[in-house]
């Protein structure tokens, strides 16, 4: 069974078509991203996976059910700018989800139920490379930092889906790289499905299983490739020839997608 099934999905905004027809099938633990112009509607169909957002016409199926009208904890996201409470240490960032999660159900975090929280929010926190940094605020952390922190918040709630959107675009290369490897090492361990939208086409390939190129606004997918590169994938797969052959290819048919058909 996929994790997500998305069959024949419209959005619209009055007569604007933001998205037209478009069915994906996405398998469970699987890493796929969409790549294409920009405005061709790839953050209205993550919304759309998040719950925010309601397709005009189509499904969408989380594990064969109608996937919820709002957000849930089974649904994580990273987003471009950081995501993080100003006011709340590494730890309290971490911890919050849990706490929230708790309130809804009419509970509260006391005594071995507490300590249980804590100790997942500081394995999640190590896993991330936030190792030491628990009693920090995000204005004492770097950007690459914070988003290490909005990933742990995402995570610690082991959610079926991670939706990332552009969530390393504002970082400097090296940082960038750095956390590709961390997203590579979280999946590997944790084993969530993720979706990628990212205009990266390196990151796009060094990450993903399945990349689907989308058009311009109307956005249909237009498409789908198999990366084929073995996991584990490390950095220095960038400077072979076959990554950067497939990265030229994603880039001519952008191109050609930035045409309205």
């Amino acid at each position: 069974m996929s994790a997500i099934s998305i069959k024949d999905v419209w959005k619209e905004y009055g007569d604007q078509i933001v998205l037209e027809n478009v069915s994906i099938d996405i398998a469970s633990r699987a890493f796929v991203a969409l790549v294409g112009p920009s405005g061709c509607g790839k953050t209205t169909f993550l919304r759309m996976l998040l719950g925010q957002e309601r397709p005009t016409r189509g499904t969408i199926l989380l594990d064969g059910e109608p996937l919820p009208a709002e957000p849930g904890p089974d649904r994580g996201v990273v987003f471009q700018r950081y995501s993080v409470f100003p006011h709340l240490t590494v730890l309290g960032n971490v911890l919050l989800g849990k706490e929230l999660r708790a309130a809804r159900l009419s509970a509260r975090l006391f005594g071995a139920a507490r300590r249980q929280a804590v100790e997942e929010a500081r394995s999640m926190i190590a896993s991330v490379g936030l190792s030491g940094s628990e009693d920090k605020y995000p204005a004492q952390l770097s950007g690459g930092m914070q988003q290490r922190l909005a990933l742990a918040q995402a995570l610690v709630m082991r959610p079926k889906v991670l939706l990332l959107d552009e969530p390393f675009g504002a970082l400097d290369a090296f940082t960038r790289e750095e956390l590709w490897c961390v997203i590579r090492d979280l999946h590997a361990a944790q084993g969530v499905t993720i979706v990628l939208v990212t205009h990266d086409l390196r990151e796009a390939v060094f990450l993903a299983d399945r990349i689907f190129v989308m058009s311009a606004r109307p956005g249909r997918v237009v498409k789908e490739h198999t990366v084929p590169f073995a996991r584990p994938r490390d950095i220095d797969l960038m400077y072979d020839g076959a990554f950067n052959d497939m990265v030229h290819v994603l880039h001519g048919e952008i191109a050609k997608a930035r045409v309205v058909a």
